[in-house]
């Protein structure tokens, strides 16, 4: 990957983590006011539609069975336990908080690029993982009150997103950005069935107010997803990773701004050692691509 792919792939995630930002917190008020599984089913269906549309209109093959065999059927997989888990503990934990765990997804992409995809991490970036993930235990806090199911769900949600994004990279050419990212959220829908069976609720019809708050997740969804895919096909995973944690910043505005959340203590000090490692893997992953100079002597 050149410098500039990167760069364009860092500002794509970038821009994707202010989105997906946007679309936790519609979210999140969605969650409150219906049953959590509906929320995913409405949303993967409706933003699911929108990209099989956009995907047909730029000749992009949507019905195929590429699309539900391999490296695709996994993405598809992982995409669904991720929207399960993650919106199980968006309905229970402040959206702050859920943020804060998703940091975690950098260290565990980086982690399987080395082991996985063949890419050099260095001793240095091993240790800023471990320090990460010293961090994610920081956040969740499991000396006080234990890991609860949320906390589950977050993990699990963290390492499903993980593999979607890894397994991105080993996509076939011919399926499109529009294509993947229809199966992507389509996975959502039946992701969510199944949250409702097992929270035992019903359909309710959305009322105007809650039909806007279901349209702006879709919209901010739409315009992440889309984002991310393109950044993790033309960047290096452990170069533009990073940038994954600015989704914590967008959050914590927007939660702080909107939803009149706080922040604990715990949060913040786990955060900070998150995107500490975060950070630095990104500036080791800089030095390692920087030419070496030749001595003249």
């Amino acid at each position: 990957m050149s410098a500039t792919e990167n760069r364009s792939a860092a500002l794509m995630m970038t821009g994707a983590m202010a989105a997906f930002a946007a679309e936790d917190m519609f979210l999140k008020l969605a969650a409150v006011s219906m049953p959590p599984g509906e929320v995913l089913v409405i949303n993967g269906l409706i933003g699911g539609g929108i990209f099989a549309l956009l995907a047909l209109r730029r000749g992009e093959r949507v019905f195929s069975m590429d699309a539900l065999r391999g490296a695709a059927l996994v993405r598809n997989l992982a995409e669904a336990v991720a929207a399960f888990t993650y919106l199980l503990a968006l309905a229970i934990v402040p959206l702050a908080l859920a943020s804060a765990l998703l940091q975690a997804t950098p260290l565990v992409i980086t982690a399987g690029a080395a082991l996985f995809l063949g890419e050099t991490v260095g001793w240095r970036r091993w240790l800023s993982i471990i320090i990460g993930f010293i961090g994610v235990l920081v956040i969740l806090n499991p000396w006080q009150a234990g890991i609860d199911i949320a906390g589950l769900a977050m993990l699990v949600c963290v390492i499903a997103l993980a593999v979607r994004d890894l397994i991105t990279r080993r996509m076939p050419v011919h399926l499109g950005t529009m294509s993947l990212s229809a199966w992507g959220v389509l996975a959502s829908a039946p992701a969510g069935g199944l949250l409702m069976l097992a929270l035992g609720d019903s359909f309710v019809l959305p009322d105007p107010g809650q039909s806007l708050v279901l349209l702006g997740a879709v919209l901010f969804g739409l315009i992440g997803y889309y984002s991310v895919i393109e950044a993790m096909r033309i960047g290096e995973v452990s170069a533009v990773a990073p940038f994954r944690y600015t989704r914590l910043v967008f959050s914590v505005v927007l939660a702080v701004a909107f939803l009149g959340e706080s922040l604990s203590l715990h949060v913040v000090a786990g955060s900070g050692l998150v995107i500490f490692s975060g950070l630095y893997m990104f500036a080791r992953n800089r030095k390692a691509r920087l030419p070496r100079k030749v001595s003249s002597g």
